[in-house]
């Protein structure tokens, strides 16, 4: 039998974000406040080129320049 999450179509990732969103937000406010302050994630990244690291840039700032930059070229 396969298990609940799967059958729904998530995928493990996502079923485990769903439930220790469900977890924090059935705390008390003051457990729940800081709870959520630990759940906050900033990932960052930084390109690799010719051996040598690159800046790090926050992956959101840098998705968004990328769909930005994408907008702008015409389509080939």
């Amino acid at each position: 039998m396969a298990f609940a999450w799967k059958a729904s179509g998530l995928t493990y990732n996502k079923y485990l974000s769903v439930a220790a969103r469900v977890v924090r937000r059935s705390l008390k406010d003051d457990k729940r406040l800081a709870a959520e302050r630990r759940g906050e994630m900033d990932l960052r990244m930084a390109k690799w080129k010719n051996g040598k690291q690159g800046e790090h840039q926050n992956v959101a700032d840098a998705n968004a320049a990328s769909m930005a930059e994408a907008a702008g070229s015409p389509a080939s």
